[in-house]
């Protein structure tokens, strides 16, 4: 089977070849990490102690990893946590958040590959993030001795309907899991419907709500804002995770009602950095004073102490600290196809928070939200400046509506705690098998 999939995944490689080069001349993507991509020379453990590896894709995963390593760090400071991410941007945030910790590109799943990285660090455990499925790396593992674990696993629509096409081939696989920690039910049944052993399977809820960050005045959401140079009188409208084309609507919603409120600043901070340059020049020829964050250097500096009306946010990483300064938020990758992106993180700052119709990656989540009337959902630019002008008319709408989704996320915390009871049977079976031997 190994075999197989080595030739499919050539065969893949060779037919996407065009656009990786592309990718990688035009936007510097996919020119790092050779060697542990391909031939699994991933760095060895800095020590001798046993190993956790935990692989998250990309930016997302890598912040959901947050809760977790604190609580494995702190039950079990005598293993090591390793981690690895695919993409570039998921591999820098991953360097400058976890800087304590081994970060390093996941081998591709060729089995030579998986299998070097295997006998380099030898982990007792592989946590995998959401829905990383890959044959060669988990069977890898297996044969390595490690138990292996998905955390806050999912299955939308979609990907439930494209698996079952390949329902013999995927049975064995996910059999092979030890533990497939997933949001709600739903998503359990449908683990189970694809092959996955019921006893493996435990709803523990979804861990980005234990991760969301919940005090406005945390260190680095002061020190965002004393860097742009925003005043407590100012008014903050942030367009987050954009796609094409919502930061023109979120610009044309800032120029109509800045008119009315001069104190209205907005925030745009695009989901791709790939995008930054498109989008600096949608501002430049917006009219209004506009900066790139990378512009912003320290507090004090005369640039800083004049706020821009348009903050460009042209990092990676830094968008759940810019939501802790936003009083509106228009949550993106919602007005095209994308389904969606996370806005657990404005929720949890009481963000008087809308998004576009097309949420379907974080159905559950908005589902939640708009049960307790804690967002609103906005069809088209018409309805964003709505939206955003009603909260600057009526700010007792938009507290109400902040304090409705802030309760949301509180009540749904706790997941992390009920994943790590799950990780930390199979530590345990571990040990109990090394005593024994």
């Amino acid at each position: 089977m190994k075999y197989a999939l080595n030739v499919i995944y050539l065969c893949l490689l060779a037919a996407a070849s065009p656009w990786l080069l592309f990718a990688a001349f035009s936007h510097g993507k996919y020119r790092q990490g050779w060697g542990c991509k391909f031939l699994g020379r991933v760095p060895r453990p800095l020590g001798q102690r046993p190993c956790i590896w935990l692989h998250a894709v990309s930016v997302g995963e890598v912040n959901l990893l947050q809760p977790i390593l604190t609580r494995l760090a702190n039950q079990y400071p005598g293993h090591e946590c390793l981690i690895s991410t695919t993409t570039k941007t998921g591999f820098e945030l991953a360097s400058r958040k976890y800087s304590e910790y081994v970060v390093f590109y996941c081998p591709l799943d060729f089995s030579w590959a998986v299998a070097q990285a295997m006998r380099r660090i030898r982990p007792e455990l592989l946590v995998l993030a959401e829905l990383e499925l890959w044959p060669n790396l988990i069977a890898a593992a297996r044969r390595c001795g490690a138990k292996v674990a998905i955390f806050n696993g999912r299955l939308s629509d979609r990907s439930w309907r494209g698996y079952r096409r390949v329902k013999p081939l995927l049975r064995p696989l996910l059999k092979s899991l030890d533990a497939i920690c997933v949001q709600n039910e739903v998503y359990a049944e449908r683990f189970v419907d694809l092959g996955a052993r019921p006893e493996s399977v435990h709803v523990t809820g979804s861990v980005k709500f234990d991760g969301a960050e919940l005090d406005r005045q945390n260190a680095k959401t002061r020190r965002l804002r004393q860097l742009a140079g925003f005043s407590s009188h100012d008014i903050i409208f942030l367009a987050g995770s954009t796609q094409a084309p919502e930061e023109q609507c979120a610009l044309e919603t800032f120029q109509e009602l800045q008119k009315i409120h001069p104190r209205l600043k907005l925030i745009m901070a695009p989901r791709h950095p790939e995008r930054f340059e498109e989008v600096a020049g949608l501002l430049q020829h917006g009219g209004a004073t506009w900066r790139r964050r990378t512009e912003l250097t320290s507090p004090g500096n005369p640039a800083a102490s004049n706020a821009p009306s348009i903050l460009l946010v042209d990092v990676v990483g830094e968008l759940g600290a810019w939501w802790g300064a936003a009083d509106v938020g228009f949550v993106g990758g919602s007005m095209g196809n994308r389904g969606g992106q996370n806005m657990i993180e404005p929720a949890a700052y009481g963000v008087a928070t809308c998004f576009g119709p097309n949420t379907r990656n974080f159905r559950d989540i908005v589902s939640l939200l708009l049960a307790a009337n804690g967002a609103v959902v906005v069809q088209d630019s018409i309805e964003l400046t709505e939206f955003v002008g009603r909260c600057l008319r009526e700010p007792a709408f938009a507290e109400n509506l902040g304090r409705r989704a802030r309760q949301v996320v509180l009540q749904q915390r706790g997941a992390a705690d009920q994943t790590l009871q799950v990780l930390a049977a199979l530590l345990q079976g571990g040990e109990s098998k090394q005593q024994a031997a």
